[in-house]
Order: C-alpha cells, then sequence, then structure tokens
C-alpha cells in the first residue's frame, strides 16, 4: 500500500509535465501528495474501523478525509460527491477508482475478499461497470503478488479475467497520451510491474510511459510494492512527504494488515 503513495509522490512532477524515458530523479524537489495518496490513505482508514458494512465505513472515510484536505486536485466528478449532503455514485469508470483500492490487496484473505473488497471501497462512487473492473484488477494483481504468483502468472491472470496484456511499454509509449479511463490506464500500469526488475524500476517504468504520471505510478506501486517490498531508503523518503495524521493513518494501517 506505501508503493502507492510512493508512485503517486514520485509521479507527481510529471503529470502535466511528461517524461518518456527512465533516467529522472526519484525524488524530486517538485514531488507532492496527491489526491491519490489521501484517498488511499481514506480507504486504510475505512478498512481499519473493521466494520461489517465495508461499503458505509468506505463513504464516510473517503468523504471526511478528502475533506480535511479539500484543497487537493479531485476530479470533477468526486469534487461533486464530495458536496452532496447524501452522496450516491455517479457512474464513473476514471482511473480514480484503480488508485486507492491496493489496501485491499493486503487486507484480504482470499481471493474473493479481494474482489467484494475492491466492490465495496469503489462502488461508492465510480459504479460504472468499467470503473469496478478496473479497481477490482488492481485488488487483484496485488493480491495475487502477495500470494507469491510470478508476475507472468499476474500478468495471465490479469489477460484472462481483465484487459488484454499483449503489448509493451515500448510499443505504446511514443504515442501514448493522457488518460483517465480505468480502461486506458490500468492495462498499462500493470505492464509496467509486469516488466519491472525491482520496485523502483517498476515506478521508473510507469512514469516513463506519460499520460496521467502520478496515478499510473500509484496503481504500478500499489502491486510492486506488494510484489517487491520497498527499500527502507525509499519508504523513509516517501513518509517525509506525509503529515503526522497521514502518517498515522498508514501506521494504523500497517499495524492491523501489514
Amino acid at each position: 500500500m506505501l508503493g502507492a503513495i510512493v508512485g503517486d509522490i514520485v509521479g507527481s512532477p510529471y503529470e502535466y509535465n511528461n517524461l518518456k524515458r527512465k533516467d529522472f530523479e526519484f525524488f524530486s524537489p517538485n514531488g507532492f501528495v496527491t489526491d491519490d495518496s489521501v484517498l488511499t490513505l481514506a480507504v486504510c482508514h475505512a478498512l481499519c474501523q473493521q466494520s461489517t458494512n465495508l461499503q458505509k465505513a468506505a463513504e464516510k472515510s473517503l468523504m471526511e478525509i478528502a475533506w480535511r484536505y479539500a484543497d487537493k486536485d479531485y476530479g470533477g466528478g468526486f469534487r461533486r460527491w464530495m458536496q452532496q449532503e447524501s452522496p450516491a455514485p455517479y457512474n464513473s469508470f476514471g482511473n480514480g477508482a484503480a488508485m486507492r483500492v491496493s489496501p485491499c490487496s493486503l487486507a484480504a484473505k482470499t481471493l474473493e475478499e479481494s474482489k467484494a473488497m475492491s466492490y465495496a471501497v469503489t462502488s461508492v462512487t465510480h459504479n460504472h461497470p468499467e470503473g469496478l473492473k478496473g479497481a477490482e484488477a488492481a485488488a487483484v494483481a496485488g493480491f495475487l503478488a502477495k500470494n507469491g504468483l510470478s508476475k507472468k502468472a499476474i500478468e495471465q491472470y490479469i489477460n484472462k479475467h481483465y484487459y488484454p496484456m499483449d503489448f509493451s511499454l515500448d510499443d505504446i509509449r511514443p504515442q501514448y497520451q493522457y488518460e483517465v479511463s480505468c480502461q486506458g490506464t490500468v492495462p498499462v500500469a500493470l505492464k509496467a510491474f509486469v516488466e519491472s526488475v525491482s520496485f523502483e524500476d517498476a515506478i521508473r517504468n510507469a512514469v516513463s510511459i506519460g499520460g496521467d504520471s502520478d496515478t499510473i505510478a500509484a496503481i504500478t506501486g500499489g502491486v510492486a510494492g506488494i510484489y517487491y517490498g520497498i527499500e527502507d531508503w525509499i519508504a523513509n523518503r516517501a513518509e517525509e512527504y506525509l503529515d503526522p495524521y497521514q502518517r498515522q493513518l498508514l501506521k494504523n494501517f500497517e499495524k492491523l494488515f501489514c
């Protein structure tokens, strides 16, 4: 789950200033915590409640923590959702569905539970079939990584059940452009993980594609962090970007599920 936060921070300077290469300063002075990390931590908080109704806990947590960080660059649909007295999902298939679900991969005890958790924390906002699918694919990839499947086996599972994975990063990098849908983001983010040789390399792959760099790298990092683990220097550096409240949310989740 910390992997998603690392990816978000590392990718943040390049969201509107894309790189198409891997040789960049990993933690840029211009890096920062975006809505991707905030909402990932909100999902962590919801899971820590261990409520019998995760959907309601997720709605409450997402709302409260998003308002605590109301200055973040939330998508228009989510911003409108925040302002509703009785919030309702808004049929979105945006990639915000997939960037926040990595905590479900760690909290779930079974594959089916990872899917159910993903649905619960996603459907409160992104109830379009493609939004639900993108979130589930990311959560499932992380769960399979946690359970020791190889990158090839994870890719084959995603290819069979979610998205065709018959492309390479080198194939798509020159023409890949800014894309905010799950279907245009999640398979690319998962391919960045599949083609990697380490956690750091996975994040560099994700940023090098261009497009919505912080979100792609957050999705990639969510899976890669579980698969590889995260080197201490990277984890420690990333936590410096978090404020005390965010660090406490992270610590609470790790105490229960990591």
